[in-house]
């Protein structure tokens, strides 16, 4: 009994260590600590189990949904982003750039990259931010078809950080990306 606790207590550290990872990561990794240390793969079938059932929470949104909602919000950033660079006339070498699901926002050596993007596997959308680093958010939805895009750490959407950090760059705009479809204000 003690070594299935001490095996449910190390599939917990690999879940909270591995949450932005796939199951099958997970499950490969404790399929392979079995290997390593000779323990009973009786015990880590239950926490393989444990493990997935965790990780497949977080993806109840159906692909249809997700794409259409991801299309949605990354469109309608490019546009304001595009429109708040064009009208800046202090960032010089800024670039907005959109495809094949990536935006980059480019705003010149003093204000950094942003990159947002969307992860299909995962059923989220990526940013990566020069001021406060990578963030994973996932669509939560808030009734029949209103949602948002929430970093479940912090509790705070895309659109607020959006908001917060690039309405410190874009001073002299009115910046608004509350406004933005799948941002609940």
């Amino acid at each position: 009994m003690n070594r299935a606790r001490i095996y449910l207590r190390v599939a917990e550290k690999v879940v909270y260590r591995n949450r932005h990872r796939s199951v099958f990561a997970i499950r490969t990794y404790l399929n392979n600590a079995t290997i390593a240390s000779n323990t009973s793969p009786i015990l880590i079938k239950p926490i393989s189990r444990f493990c997935s059932s965790i990780t497949e929470q977080e993806s109840s949104l159906d692909s249809v949904t997700y794409d259409r909602v991801c299309t949605q919000t990354l469109d309608a950033l490019y546009d304001y982003i595009e429109e708040l660079t064009e009208n800046a006339t202090d960032l010089a070498g800024s670039d907005v750039a959109y495809g094949d699901g990536v935006l980059t926002v480019n705003l010149g050596p003093a204000n950094g990259i942003y990159v947002i993007n969307r992860q299909t596997p995962n059923k989220q959308i990526w940013l990566s931010s020069p001021t406060s680093g990578p963030k994973r958010f996932d669509y939560v939805s808030g009734g029949t078809d209103a949602g948002e895009w929430i970093y479940k750490h912090s509790g705070e959407s895309l659109h607020q950080l959006l908001q917060l950090e690039l309405g410190k760059i874009f001073k002299g705009q009115s910046v608004d990306f509350l406004q933005l479809p799948h941002s609940h204000n």
